[in-house]
């Protein structure tokens, strides 16, 4: 197979040990990627502003690149999220070529599950470990249970994880609820964001969480920063980075 890597611009900017995680984990299973040095923004932060003009010629842009490929990845839910459930807007239903580009758009976690049928990986990760959910993976991807629907879903970023020798997990109070970021809307209401983060935090250090994870570093980005100026005794990782650092 061929995959194309979709790294975020706020990862690429930020966070480029997140991206060469990812592939260290592509390569440790022999799959052939490639970087389109090309790529852009997808659009989510125009779009999620209302932006809706603005976001067009980026969305137009990101099929236009990546169409030739078999498969794309990206470690970030919300973007993929963005391509597979919002570039809609701005294609023909009919557009075979955008189609076709949002339904082989994964996000890493979903990749190494339902694609590349990983079911553990050999490694070893001897900390206590607090998910953090992300929104956009849990309500738009489906990639994990979620308190208000009752439909029975894989955890995959726990199930991947939970093959790591020593590695255990935080039980949370409240496993699944928003960390206040929402992209913009740590701008615009920033007072309730920062209250949201809070409340994430102190759940993870009421259970013991030593390494906080998820699959968005939009959301750890966020948490990070309260934890920095609080100055919590809690590394932040994107599992990828977990993962990366525990496989043999």
């Amino acid at each position: 197979m061929k995959v194309a890597l979709f790294i975020p611009c706020y990862v690429d900017q930020f966070y480029p040990q997140v991206g060469m995680a990812t592939v260290k984990i592509l390569e440790h299973f022999g799959v052939d990627h490639t970087f389109p040095a090309a790529q852009t923004c997808c659009g989510q932060p125009m779009a999620n502003s209302g932006c809706m003009p603005e976001a067009k010629p980026l969305a137009l842009r990101f099929v236009e690149i990546f169409k030739k490929y078999q498969y794309i990845v990206a470690p970030s839910g919300s973007c993929v999220s963005m391509v597979r459930n919002h570039y809609s807007t701005f294609f023909d239903k009919d557009d075979v070529e955008a189609n076709d580009v949002r339904r082989r758009t994964y996000e890493l976690s979903e990749f190494l599950t339902n694609v590349l049928k990983v079911d553990k990986l050999d490694g070893k990760f001897a900390h206590t470990v607090g998910i953090h959910q992300s929104c956009h993976g849990l309500r738009e991807l489906r990639l994990g249970p979620s308190s208000e629907v009752m439909a029975q879903r894989p955890e995959m970023l726990t199930d991947l994880l939970s093959g790591l020798e020593g590695i255990s997990f935080s039980k949370l109070q409240r496993p699944d609820e928003c960390c206040g970021f929402g992209g913009t809307f740590a701008v615009a209401e920033e007072a309730v964001s920062c209250m949201m983060g809070d409340d994430r935090i102190n759940d993870h250090l009421n259970a013991g969480t030593e390494v906080l994870t998820a699959g968005d570093m939009s959301c750890l980005m966020h948490l990070e920063g309260i934890i920095k100026r609080q100055k919590h005794p809690i590394r932040v990782m994107h599992f990828a980075e977990i993962l990366a650092e525990s496989i043999t």
